[in-house]
């Protein structure tokens, strides 16, 4: 299946397995394979790790947000600096949210109207004001390669009136956006929706149902991941997925467990972002094909093994556990770059693994598979004997 959308993205899908699919995206001249995860650069860097090494770990999109570089430095800054490539320091395709979920975190300082949303800099206080338009002028300048518009994104669990307002701002504001992105952008750059609802099935098939007949160039499901628990999130997106166009990129907002990830794929989703892979790793907490090591533990102070022995990354072929928790007790900032490159490459090995897969039309043995197996090592991981 192929695909050209209204901004010229050209979406392939060369070969499915079940419902899980993969294939290709281009934009604006830049590939990618899916399904991808998208390591978050939120200011216009993933923190600690530079672009040769996200090259490394299999990264080929990035996600920065909006929201936060029109507070620091600015997008007519950025602009000035030669877009969000040259910021960034990366030639691939970069994605930028809108700012709708950094809204919900903020929404105890925000003010949210049917307009869109003033709220104080958490940077120096300012009053910053955000909606549909701004979101579209701000990620024009930035010059990234896929937009997101800007949505109303409520927390879970919440009342239905909240997410029918939701759902209601949400088409209203995607309208908007699509009038004004195709009137004003010049260059290619795509577009996606966001499809609302928390988990009422009705409001998900009418948020989907209203936003589909836009056409927009990708759709994602947003406003999950947002207190509903990981049972609940695969639940929901193992329901909502197919609510997208098929001859549209999916995109799966917020996700980055291993197991959430893998379910997503089982249910036809090609995009996925999160900031938990580097968030862990500056924490000590490291994935592994048994469940999460915990550096902090002083049963890995002798540890000689790698993190996970089945591994490709720089991180597990050169540093064991114990020299990595010495690192990280230590404060070294060198434990948050091996942190992090070994838990991006956990991530992107398993969707590489996972691509195979359904290339191999075996995906569903290989999610029950990797499944049984991290249930059974997930309260072992930091068990193993430290020698």
């Amino acid at each position: 299946m192929n695909a050209l959308t209204p901004s010229g993205l050209h979406f392939e899908v060369a070969c499915t397995s079940g419902r899980a699919r993969t294939g290709r995206i281009t934009v604006r001249g830049r590939t990618l394979g899916t399904p991808a995860f998208m390591p978050v650069g939120t200011y216009g860097s993933v923190k600690g790790v530079p672009p040769d090494r996200l090259a490394a770990v299999g990264a080929e999109m990035i996600l920065a947000n909006a929201c936060h570089l029109h507070d620091r430095p600015g997008a007519d800054v950025v602009a000035a600096l030669g877009g969000l490539h040259a910021l960034m320091g990366w030639e691939g395709p970069i994605l930028t949210d809108s700012g709708g979920f950094q809204v919900f975190s903020l929404l105890h300082v925000a003010q949210l109207d049917d307009e869109g949303v003033s709220f104080r800099s958490p940077i120096d206080g300012r009053v910053l004001r955000l909606g549909p338009d701004e979101a579209v002028d701000i990620q024009l300048l930035l010059d990234s390669d896929v937009a997101m518009v800007f949505d109303h994104c409520p927390p879970l669990p919440a009342p239905r009136e909240l997410l029918e307002t939701a759902v209601r701002r949400t088409s209203a504001w995607g309208a908007r956006a699509l009038e004004r992105h195709r009137r004003l952008s010049r260059d290619g750059q795509a577009l996606f929706a966001i499809v609302q609802g928390g988990l009422d099935d009705e409001l998900r098939e009418r948020s989907a149902r209203e936003l589909c007949a836009l056409d927009f160039d990708g759709y994602a499901l947003g406003g999950l991941s947002v207190g509903e628990g990981p049972v609940a999130l695969q639940a929901a997106v193992a329901r909502y997925a197919g609510l997208l166009p098929e001859r549209r990129v999916r995109y799966l907002m917020g996700v980055g467990r291993p197991a959430d990830v893998l379910a997503a794929i089982a249910a036809g989703v090609d995009v996925f972002d999160c900031v938990l892979p580097t968030r862990n790793a500056r924490h000590g907490s490291l994935f592994t094909a048994r469940g999460t090591l915990h550096l902090r533990n002083t049963r890995w102070r002798r540890e000689r093994g790698p993190v996970d022995p089945d591994c490709d990354c720089e991180t597990c072929r050169g540093w064991s556990v114990g020299a990595l928790r010495h690192l990280h007790v230590s404060g070294e900032p060198l434990a948050i770059l091996l942190c992090s490159v070994h838990n991006l490459r956990f991530l992107h090995r398993l969707v590489e693994q996972a691509r195979t897969a359904i290339r191999e039309d075996r995906f569903a043995d290989f999610h029950a598979g990797w499944s049984a197996a991290a249930s059974a090592g997930v309260t072992t991981a930091d068990e193993r004997p430290s020698g």
